[in-house]
């Protein structure tokens, strides 16, 4: 058994720092250890009555471990609820697989490169999707069908040019046509945006990304503003289909949800001093950070994030993309992988990955900041500037 020293009422005047370090006060109060223990179990006993008063059943549904991450993610994101699964994929897909009939998706154009493969053959499904620029509210306006339009689907800042959609303006087109807003806030975390308190529906995260935040756990998460229809089948499904996060991972995932805040703003701070330090650069021909004045999100991102301006940033070098990929090719502290939200910095040629027809630039690095000395990183990725291009 774990026990939470704070209710509700605490929770909620807390600020996040306060209530990531402290795990939300969870303890175990046998031993009256400050960390609790793995729940490993997968069946719980019955009552002598046949009942099960413990509120506990089975492990596809019921398991303290993760309850106790999601009670985290919920209390970080002024939720109502909040559900793990065990990839962001999982989390995402979920929320369309829980959808009652065929439904029109209005979706960002730009948004992590899985997600958006998938949603393109969701049509097997019955749904229709529309993929529009969401920072242009007059385009989303335009997309939205009232009576079709049953949900839009936002990534801000979106992967990887870092496009900001005005969450509150859409959540007002959205609610206006009776449809529901779910946004991926995995880059923006709740340290520097609270999605569903600027009107959105639901929450969405890769977990594996900055809330877990050390590269060692794959996990997704959803929070909700309140209990709807559609939550309820979202949840039945993750037990039918088996979809919850394994206990170990989320016991690793609330230990890294314990430094998030220190480490998002830390991580946001270093992008922002690369990202002003590289736009001078000659090798450099753009850098795309919703920190700098010159990013045309900038202003919506001073209105809707608090704190910082998220941890990533992108590169289009000048000579494009052979230079791009032997700039890459060029570094030592910057891990040449895919990921994001680590403590160790990342440096990708993103359109490698992504393949035929992606929408991202082919003289395009991402570029994920971690926990390493500043100059250091700056030093490092202007010398592969140098050398390759």
């Amino acid at each position: 058994m774990v026990v939470a020293l704070m209710d509700d009422l605490t929770r909620a005047r807390l600020s996040a720092r306060t209530l990531v370090a402290q795990g939300v006060g969870f303890h175990e109060p046998v031993t009256k250890g400050i960390v609790p223990p793995i729940h490993m179990t997968t069946t719980y006993l019955r009552d002598s009555d046949n009942g099960y008063r413990s509120g506990h059943v089975y492990g596809h549904t019921d398991n303290v471990s993760v309850q106790q991450a999601e009670q985290l993610i919920a209390a970080l994101e002024g939720a109502e609820q909040a559900l793990l699964f065990g990839s962001g994929m999982a989390a995402a897909t979920s929320v369309i697989l829980g959808l009652e009939k065929p439904t029109h998706i209005v979706a960002s154009q730009v948004m992590y490169w899985g997600f958006r493969s998938w949603l393109r053959d969701v049509e097997r499904y019955g749904h229709r999707v529309t993929f529009v620029d969401t920072s242009n509210l007059d385009a989303v306006r335009e997309a939205v069908v009232p009576g079709r339009t049953g949900l839009l689907w936002i990534e801000t800042p979106s992967n990887p040019t870092w496009t900001v959609t005005d969450i509150a303006a859409v959540a007002e087109i959205a609610h206006a046509a009776d449809a529901i807003l779910c946004v991926d806030s995995t880059v923006a975390t709740p340290i520097l945006t609270r999605p569903l308190a600027l009107g959105a529906d639901i929450v969405m995260h890769s977990a594996t990304k900055y809330l877990n935040g050390h590269s060692d756990v794959i996990a997704g998460a959803l929070a909700c503003a309140r209990e709807t229809p559609l939550w309820r089948r979202v949840a039945k499904n993750r037990g039918q289909l088996g979809q919850a996060l394994s206990p170990f991972d989320a016991w690793l995932l609330t230990r890294g949800m314990r430094t998030l805040d220190l480490r998002v703003r830390t991580q946001s701070k270093s992008a922002l001093i690369l990202a002003t330090r590289l736009q001078t650069h000659p090798a450099v021909a753009a850098v795309l950070y919703p920190g700098l004045p010159t990013h045309p999100g900038h202003e919506v991102a001073m209105r809707q994030m608090s704190g910082g301006f998220g941890g990533m940033l992108s590169l289009r070098v000048a000579k494009g993309e052979k230079a791009a990929i032997a700039v890459a090719a060029c570094v030592e502290l910057w891990k040449r992988a895919t990921s994001l939200g680590g403590v160790e910095s990342l440096i990708e040629h993103r359109a490698s990955i992504e393949g035929e027809g992606s929408p991202c630039p082919a003289d395009l690095l991402r570029l994920s900041v971690g926990l390493e000395d500043v100059d250091e990183l700056y030093f490092d990725l202007t010398r592969a500037l140098t050398m390759a291009v």
